[in-house]
């Protein structure tokens, strides 16, 4: 057993919980990962290890979430917390997160807007991650690995089916979204965003208060402002375009999701 050692981080683009989820996810593997230390708001990770830093340092580098290595020094043994409590958590954000795919993609047909219809898919997205997270917790990782190729391709071809309606409505007559229904649908999905954050950073904070910083950090909240925004547009301009425009701008958050979730089945 070599010293304990704290390796820091800095990951520019981790500003969900479910980045933080994908980088657990890599590392646990390692035997020489002791504990992490996420602190979303300030884009921090601390590694907790013994031995050499280098396999850690690609694994991180390989989800493309624009770390930097700040490094290393001895340190104490971390207190490791109850992962229980983590876990009931994680099951509470997963509901949320899918509970709003389903709300979010039903009412995007019914009121035929694409930007509900590909926030939903961001809210699937999520949740795949967080499902993936709660199983993978002492699974095989050649089955965690094909469950993540699988739902990386699936997202893929969802986000592309997305991208194809788009340019349908597009370039097709077709009439606006009902404005009414983005605005408050994506109004509660917001505020779904908001309960898992904080659910999560009560969980995570020494103290319980909650890190204003993080609220609007977190990417999902400023998909769910942008729908929100679109429908107001939709109504002042009477006009398709807006919603169209949020939908393709969506799309390709859940492709770089997609795509992210891919590099964990590598």
């Amino acid at each position: 057993m070599g010293e304990m050692n704290k390796s820091t981080f800095i990951v520019s683009q981790m500003d969900c919980p479910s980045e933080e989820q994908m980088i657990r996810m890599k590392l646990e593997s390692y035997a020489q990962v002791k504990h992490l230390d996420f602190d979303i708001p300030n884009r921090k990770l601390e590694v907790y290890h013994v031995n050499g830093i280098e396999d850690i340092q690609t694994s991180i580098a390989s989800l493309n979430l624009g770390d930097s290595f700040q490094g290393t020094e001895e340190a104490d043994p971390p207190v490791i917390e109850d992962q229980s409590k983590q876990k009931t958590i994680l099951w509470w954000v997963l509901g949320i997160n899918f509970g709003f795919f389903i709300i979010e993609m039903t009412t995007g047909w019914i009121s035929s807007s694409m930007g509900l219809i590909a926030d939903s898919l961001d809210m699937l997205a999520d949740s795949i991650v967080y499902a993936l997270s709660l199983f993978a917790v002492g699974g095989a990782v050649s089955r965690k690995k094909k469950v993540a190729k699988f739902s990386g391709y699936f997202q893929m071809a969802l986000a592309t089916l997305g991208f194809v309606e788009v340019l349908r409505r597009f370039i097709m007559s077709s009439e606006p979204p009902i404005f009414q229904w983005m605005i408050i649908i994506s109004s509660l999905a917001l505020a779904g965003n908001l309960i898992s954050l904080w659910l999560i950073n009560k969980a995570k904070s020494k103290e319980a208060h909650m890190q204003a910083s993080a609220i609007f950090t977190s990417n999902d909240i400023i998909v769910n402002g942008g729908v929100i925004l679109a429908g107001v547009l939709v109504y002042f301009l009477d006009s398709k375009w807006p919603d169209l425009v949020i939908g393709g701008i969506v799309f390709t958050f859940v492709m770089r999701g997609a795509l992210r979730i891919l590099k964990l089945s590598k």
